[in-house]
């Protein structure tokens, strides 16, 4: 089946993946409060993979988890990268879109003519627009990723309570890295669930 051969469709899921410790801390000073290579690499996978190989993930990201990123990495490879940024004259790379509003998203790929090469959306970060996302109406997230680190980092930054929307899919065996213990959850939204955007 060629790329023009394929089913059209106007399905999308959307996610959010992230980080966080026993106090839903996911960021001190800016930066992620630990280093975890096996998380890094689970990140990477999970919004690089997908199952048509003629499609891309989508990463959506504030302008501080933009500038947060090592500029080796950014853009992030192998994924349509979106910043999410109310600056309209905010300088961006070629290939990395800007939008002022994580709703109009898909519209603004769409206008790019990407809707079609696009398989998930991934948020990831920072803690505004999880906020913001978690609370919109009707729910636009339907699977969270959570890298649970057991302890508490002192954190500044914390991601929103998720616990009464969401409920638990599955979870790793728990890992151990440069002393931090983790594993990785799967949630899926209770409001609506099953329903797409």
């Amino acid at each position: 089946m060629t790329k023009d051969q394929r089913p059209k469709t106007n399905d999308q899921r959307f996610n959010i993946i992230v980080a966080m410790d026993s106090k839903r801390g996911i960021g001190k000073g800016g930066q992620l409060p630990w280093r975890l290579s096996a998380d890094l690499k689970y990140f990477r996978e999970l919004t690089t993979k997908t199952e048509d190989k003629y499609k891309k993930n989508v990463v959506v990201m504030g302008r501080k988890t933009w500038e947060s990123l090592p500029e080796k990495f950014r853009p992030l490879p192998g994924r349509i990268n979106v910043v999410l940024t109310r600056q309209k004259d905010y300088p961006l790379p070629e290939g990395v879109y800007k939008t002022s509003k994580f709703e109009t998203v898909l519209l603004n790929l769409n206008k790019q003519g990407l809707r079609e090469d696009i398989e998930s959306v991934f948020f990831i970060g920072g803690a505004e627009i999880f906020r913001q996302v978690l609370l919109c109406q009707p729910p636009l997230v339907r699977k969270l990723y959570v890298t649970h680190v057991n302890g508490e980092f002192h954190c500044d930054t914390f991601f929103p309570e998720f616990e009464n929307d969401f409920k638990w899919v599955s979870s790793s065996p728990v890992l151990k890295e440069n002393s931090s213990e983790f594993f990785f959850a799967k949630y899926a939204c209770l409001r609506q669930a099953g329903q797409e955007r």
